[in-house]
């Protein structure tokens, strides 16, 4: 079992960055993919980023591809998504989700993740 905590969520202008943080434990990191998702009122949850046990291999939506970067540190359980240059439409609910795999790949799809966390709250003002 994996337990997931995010951070790092808040209120911030457009233009500007936050970084959330997602901290794992209950059982060893390295072997889980990792993937930041978002939910916006009144739609479904999306792929945002994600990121293989090894770090090695990443991958992300479109509409934050050259904005958003998703890094992990193994040693300390933790996964990280800096996001820069945000977007009234980047407003959401962001969730980080852990999916157990010996094979260093990404995985992008919601209903493969195996564990989630509660989610923190991104708000960009216009």
């Amino acid at each position: 079992q994996v337990q997931l905590a995010e951070s790092g969520g808040g209120l911030v202008q457009a233009g500007g960055s936050l970084r959330l943080s997602c901290a794992a434990s209950g059982h060893t990191f390295t072997y889980y993919g990792m993937g930041w998702f978002r939910q916006a009122p009144g739609k479904e949850r999306e792929f945002v980023a994600a990121i293989s046990w090894s770090g090695g291999s990443t991958y992300y939506a479109d509409s934050v591809k050259g904005r958003f970067t998703i890094s992990r540190d193994n040693a300390k359980n933790t996964v990280y998504l800096q996001m820069n240059s945000l977007k009234p439409e980047d407003t959401a609910v962001y969730y980080c989700a852990a999916k157990r795999t010996l094979i260093a790949v990404v995985t992008t799809t919601l209903h493969e993740y195996d564990y989630w966390g509660q989610g923190t709250q991104v708000t960009v003002s216009s």
